[in-house]
């Protein structure tokens, strides 16, 4: 039990299923409150809880896929090694964060993505795992969730192409 892959035990431990943006999920918190579409920002389908949360591991190798959603995301870090955290607003300025516990490095232990902006995130090199949890207020809907297509992303952000190309999968 001692060499056990410490990815494998968490995966194991809190049951977290595959994420269609890659890695492993599970929503650990789903607010009993909801908000009404007529409160919520122009755009929202339908009523929404007030906030959500999942716990997410990525290992050494997967991503996370560049998508959007209509929320903030609140990214925390957990255990593992650093997550590098890409992002792209809707007029193209880029964002490059490393979540993580070194702090006096520069890694941030919370980050938070603008709604609407597009992201995706992968451990750093040689890092085994990376264990972190995402908050979502108004709550997380798959309604609201986009995966980035790799060939449309490529036309509206000709000079990321390389970012673009390692967080997206083959149309």
């Amino acid at each position: 039990m001692h060499n056990q892959d410490p990815a494998e035990a968490i995966v194991r431990q809190y049951k977290l299923k595959p994420h269609p943006e890659g890695g492993f999920y599970k929503e650990t918190y789903r607010s009993e409150a909801i908000i009404p579409v007529h409160a919520l920002p122009e755009g929202y389908p339908g009523p929404r809880n007030t906030s959500t949360a999942i716990l997410y591991l990525l290992k050494e190798g997967d991503f996370s896929a560049l998508h959007r959603i209509r929320q903030d995301e609140i990214w925390h870090f957990y255990l593992g090694g650093a997550l590098h955290l890409v992002m792209l607003s809707p007029d193209g300025d880029y964002m490059e964060v490393l979540l993580g516990k070194d702090v006096a490095a520069g890694e941030r232990v919370q980050y938070i993505v603008p709604a609407g902006w597009w992201f995706g995130a992968k451990p750093v090199s040689g890092v085994p795992y990376s264990f972190v949890g995402c908050t979502v207020s108004p709550g997380f809907d798959f309604e609201d969730f986009e995966l980035g297509k790799r060939d449309s992303l490529l036309e509206q952000f000709p000079d990321r192409r390389e970012t673009i190309l390692a967080f997206t999968r083959e149309d």
